[in-house]
């Protein structure tokens, strides 16, 4: 067995003093790309994460001066209930994102009215945008991203790098509800990466993450930092 590698090297860091002041810079750093994304193709596509951490920079990123209509917004990856759910991701962009001249964005969802995920797969990855010019990523205390949970019962073949699919549906014990996510090859084919965390607890699973060691080398998000494809700027705060 190798010895862990820590790659912290490979990551790009940009630490803030509080959330607000974190959100402010991800929010233009992020509409900067979308704006690049625009004048190159015309278009640009956005996904992003659920949960309570990226609500600020969601607000203060619909803020943003954007030609708005020309942009996507998709999910990194999504619960397995109705956008009316209190847990939908959809619905947090909703609240949180898509209002006054952010409004104007198209909402791709990955979400459909089935039973189980794998009856709406083949629909929602047709409906994925074909090129996806930014992803910002979230972390949980067990050291999931996007839907990467571990235990996950797709967990190895939505990491795989030469796994064809671009979304998988993943269940878990710490997931919840079942879930749909875009697979690491997915992430890998967007230009710019970002992770967003917050919190001591946070930065200390990241760190065992990065460095390998005790349980740090089986970490999913691992799988996304130690990669040389993709890098990732990992924006954090206390």
């Amino acid at each position: 067995m190798t010895a862990p590698t820590d790659i912290s090297a490979q990551i790009r860091w940009q630490p803030y003093a509080d959330s607000e002041t974190l959100a402010q810079a991800l929010a233009a750093d992020v509409a900067a790309q979308l704006r690049q994304a625009i004048a190159l193709r015309g278009s640009a596509a956005l996904a992003l994460s659920g949960g309570t951490t990226p609500r600020r920079f969601l607000q203060r990123l619909s803020e943003q001066a954007l030609a708005w209509e020309k942009v996507v917004v998709t999910l990194v990856d999504e619960r397995w209930v109705a956008e009316t759910h209190e847990r939908s991701n959809a619905r947090l962009l909703r609240q949180h994102l898509l209002q006054g001249n952010a409004a104007a964005a198209r909402l791709v969802p990955l979400y459909r009215d089935v039973a189980e995920p794998e009856q709406a797969l083949a629909q929602l990855q047709a409906e994925l945008p074909a090129v996806i010019d930014v992803a910002v990523l979230g972390m949980g205390n067990d050291g999931h991203t996007a839907s990467f949970f571990p235990g996950g019962d797709y967990l190895a073949q939505a990491l795989d790098p030469n796994t064809p699919a671009r979304l998988l549906p993943m269940r878990a014990d710490g997931a919840g509800e079942a879930r749909i996510t875009l697979t690491l090859p997915a992430l890998l084919a967007v230009p710019q990466l970002y992770l967003h965390i917050e919190g001591a607890q946070k930065q200390a699973v990241l760190q065992r993450a990065l460095s390998g060691e005790d349980d740090g080398a089986g970490l999913p998000i691992r799988a996304v930092l130690a990669q040389a494809r993709a890098p990732v700027a990992t924006y954090f705060c206390p």
